[in-house]
């Protein structure tokens, strides 16, 4: 396959006033606050209840671990370190900090029980805008109380500057990102992409996306195409690379809470193997309406047990980028060459959009399995005869 880029029972319990004694304004007062009392009650439970619902997805999916010891595990990331306790803790909340480093630094200093049952709290909950700068906060405080106090502090300085990682591009491409716009050495940050240790730590630090699959030897970079396309503010002239990584996971964790009961519907594919999936489909296509036609191309050849056969896989493989691949080229070496593996390479090539996710798990249905790409239109065929014949139509070439 050719081409050339890819959301009462009215509890009042009316307690049946019937002491003739109580005036009706006394019992419509008490009826107002009684129903207040239990919308306040309600959207509470509404709030733990997706919680509860979004977590337990995110957690069997991963672990498959019994419900009842999620529950509780969920149970106790909500609660309070400690109701009773009336210790005033300090906390430093440094600028540019990240959702998650927010939520480890306040495990830490053991003000919350749970760091990754509060990211997914205020992801659940639309909680933004934390703000920098040194809190006095308690054990006995809710989720809800913390997250108050984190956003009525102030920020000392804007942002230097922003860094923006399009779509559909490697981790070597966004090494000279960063060298080019936020002053990180290309060299160092190839390197800690390589660094063993720093991944594993990493993979301990986000289990709900990064898994022990990216060590694979055969991976080129553990990372490639988890490093989400965003904007990124920062903050100091010279900043640590570390950090705007943890800035790119966070985002792309943030992102992917959104999708998991999608994906754990979809059951065929690892986390991992949608992220290469929604990667080869972000290289292949330029729109939406072509990224959900592409993805189902892909799921038809995967179901009649044909190869992909795309080409912004050879080109990774080939480690370079060219105008026009040649048929030498098909016949590299690689498990991320799709002409010669079945099914989906070893990793992403690539990082990618929301809409080449969305494609992924909502892919247009067709009887399409081949398409050409050319002078900026894409020709889908349903045989192979045809798909030859649009090859040597538009793309003057046998194939």
């Amino acid at each position: 396959m050719t081409n050339e880029k890819k959301d009462n029972s009215e509890l009042t319990n009316k307690n049946e006033i019937n002491d003739e004694s109580v005036s009706t304004n006394t019992f419509e007062k008490t009826k107002q606050q009684m129903r207040a009392n239990f919308l306040v009650r309600a959207k509470e439970a509404s709030i733990t209840r997706k919680i509860v619902v979004v977590s337990l997805l995110v957690l069997l999916l991963l672990f498959g671990i019994g419900g009842k010891l999620v529950y509780d595990y969920i149970t106790d990331g909500l609660s309070p370190v400690n109701e009773a306790s009336d210790e005033q803790v300090v906390v430093d909340i440094p600028l540019g900090s990240s959702s998650s480093t927010i939520a480890d630094i306040l495990e830490n200093n053991g003000i919350i029980n749970n760091a990754l049952i509060y990211r997914i709290y205020i992801k659940v909950n639309n909680v933004a805008d934390f703000q920098a700068g040194e809190y006095t906060l308690s054990p006995s405080m809710t989720l809800a109380e913390v997250s108050d106090a984190l956003q009525s502090g102030r920020v000392y300085e804007e942002a230097l500057f922003y860094v923006t990682i399009p779509e559909g591009r490697t981790i070597e491409e966004i090494a000279g990102l960063l060298a080019n716009n936020a002053n990180i050495d290309e060299d160092a940050f190839l390197e800690l992409m390589r660094d063993e240790d720093y991944i594993k730590s990493l993979i301990e630090r986000y289990p709900s996306i990064l898994s022990e699959v990216i060590l694979d030897d055969d991976i080129r970079y553990p990372l490639e195409g988890y490093l989400f396309a965003a904007t990124y503010p920062v903050y100091e002239e010279n900043p640590k690379v570390e950090s705007l990584v943890e800035q790119m996971l966070d985002r792309t964790e943030d992102v992917l809470l959104e999708y998991y009961g999608e994906i754990d519907e979809l059951e065929q594919f690892s986390v991992h193997e949608i992220f290469t999936f929604s990667s080869i489909v972000e290289r292949e296509a330029r729109n939406e309406e072509e990224r959900k036609l592409i993805a189902g191309v892909f799921y038809n050849r995967l179901e009649e047990g044909m190869r992909l056969e795309t080409d912004p896989t050879v080109l990774y493989a080939l480690g370079e980028h060219k105008d026009r691949v040649l048929f030498s080229d098909l016949e590299i070496d690689s498990p991320y060459n799709t002409y010669r593996v079945f099914g989906l390479p070893i990793g992403p090539i690539s990082n990618f959009g929301v809409s080449s996710l969305d494609a992924v798990l909502n892919p247009t249905e067709t009887n399409y399995l081949f398409f050409v790409a050319a002078e900026g239109n894409i020709y889908y065929s349903e045989t192979f005869e045809e798909h030859r014949r649009k090859a040597n139509e538009y793309l003057n070439r046998d194939i």
